[in-house]
């Protein structure tokens, strides 16, 4: 007898399952927290040079006259191309003639400049330190930035090769509780990490058992419960995730200091490992210009209407119709992105939610179909597979906003046109609403045939089976 068909006899969904899946729900809500950590630990501040007259504390109102802040700047910080402040150089010598023009010099910035040589000052009115003020990632350094987040979705792909594979030999209940203890080390440690290539190294780490815990409580969700409730257990999940998108996006509101907010969301993850072991048996916002903290809220808050919706149309629609209609409506709202000025906040502020409810949407209904294409002796390493191509699509996602330098729509329409394409190849996938989990991939061969069902429907073939 399969163990679908034994789950069917002793109950679907008791309260085994009921307390299982809460603790996991919360799980998959934290480690979403660690995936969107850098999202505001990392952030960019704005920046100018340090200079003597108008930083130093030691320097008093007596030395430079009654000049404002103001024409201190002026005299002290070269404007560039845009006719801003400079940010990465200074004078190497007061202007003090830029104080009585309205013209600047064309080659004055070439010939009496020099780079930041005393450090930055930073615009601390939206964050009090990032990682970026830590160690400086700005100017000729500020490629260092993107290489943490790098690592970071580095980590993710490695997780889902290794752990994968090691969820499908010893267990996903292992795996997961281990996870949960090296997400916890690694990113307390991480907030204490004295240079940036031992923070990098343990983002590494945590980006590594984030992608477990995601998958792992998904799976363990899906493989404890009937397939009455299947696509109910993985709408929950992702459901879950919109949660620490909430969470994640008010307490970075109200703490605006990167350690403190990394320790904050750190520190429970010790308390979740514990809780394992004893109730157990997935760029673009700093490139749209509208506020990060709203954005992040309304994107935890769509997701629940999004995948309710997702939950409707996997149970009335089918699972290639839910993923077709979600993907090309995904890539729809990304060619309108197009078309929207950034001036119109409030409209792209609109096209992002929308298309953040859309795309949760379309997560739900890929990962139900999945569910319940793959056997279960090779679902965890599949998932790990799957989940080294989103973290490449992650990875590649923002090197092609580059493409911005050639045509500034292009990677909008790179974006749309992927998704378009996508939603079309779903229909070479069966149908796979209603049907049971394979357990085997025997089961897999037969499924065409509904043998399966057959056995289920058909009291004599059940006996003799047995």
């Amino acid at each position: 007898m399969a163990f679908q068909d034994l789950l069917d006899q002793v109950g679907g969904l008791g309260r085994f399952q009921i307390i299982q899946m809460a603790f996991l729900l919360i799980y998959n809500a934290m480690a979403q927290t660690h995936t969107l950590l850098e999202n505001f630990t990392a952030v960019i501040l704005g920046h100018r040079c340090w200079v003597h007259i108008l930083d130093n504390a030691t320097v008093s109102d007596n030395d430079t006259g009654t000049l404002s802040q103001e024409a201190l700047l002026r005299i002290s910080i070269p404007l560039d191309s845009n006719l801003r402040p400079d940010k990465c150089h200074r004078f190497i010598h007061p202007q003090w003639q830029l104080l009585h023009m309205n013209g600047t010099f064309s080659n004055m910035s070439e010939v009496d400049t020099e780079p930041c040589m005393d450090g930055w000052v930073y615009d601390r009115s939206s964050f009090l330190s990032t990682t970026v003020t830590e160690w400086d990632l700005v100017c000729e350094s500020q490629s260092l930035n993107s290489v943490s987040k790098f690592f970071f979705m580095a980590g993710m792909l490695v997780g889902n090769i290794v752990y994968g594979t090691l969820s499908d030999r010893f267990g996903r209940r292992l795996l997961l509780t281990w996870c949960l203890l090296q997400l916890a080390v690694a990113d307390t440690c991480a907030t204490f990490a004295p240079t940036f290539l031992v923070y990098c190294s343990l983002r590494f780490l945590a980006g590594m058992s984030t992608s477990t815990i995601l998958t792992n409580a998904i799976l363990l969700i899906v493989e404890w419960t009937s397939p009455k409730y299947q696509a109910m257990g993985t709408t929950m999940a992702v459901c879950a995730t919109s949660f620490g998108n909430i969470l994640l996006g008010s307490l970075a509101f109200a703490i605006r200091n990167w350690h403190t907010l990394q320790l904050v969301l750190s520190i429970p993850m010790f308390f979740f490992f514990i809780s394992s072991r004893y109730e157990l048996p997935f760029v673009f916002l700093f490139h749209l210009g509208i506020n990060v903290f709203l954005v992040q809220v309304l994107l935890g808050v769509v997701k629940l209407p999004a995948n309710y919706l997702s939950l409707w149309a996997l149970k009335h629609r089918g699972h290639r119709i839910s993923i077709f209609f979600f993907m090309s409506m995904m890539g729809i709202t990304l060619l309108a992105t197009i078309f929207v000025p950034s001036e119109m906040s409030t409209v792209c502020m609109i096209l992002t939610t929308l298309g953040g409810g859309i795309c949760f949407a379309s997560i739900t209904c890929s990962l139900t179909q999945a569910n319940e294409l793959l056997p279960t002796v090779i679902r965890a390493t599949a998932f790990g597979i799957i989940g080294v191509c989103g973290s490449l699509g992650a990875a590649v996602a923002p090197l092609l906003m580059t493409l911005e330098t050639y045509a500034e729509p292009l990677p909008w329409i790179i974006y749309a046109a992927s998704c378009i394409f996508t939603s079309l190849v779903v229909f070479l996938l069966p149908e796979t609403r209603n049907h049971q989990l394979p357990d085997s991939l025997q089961d897999i061969e037969n499924g065409g045939k509904g043998s399966r069902k057959t056995e289920l429907e058909d009291p004599s073939i059940k006996v003799t089976h047995f």
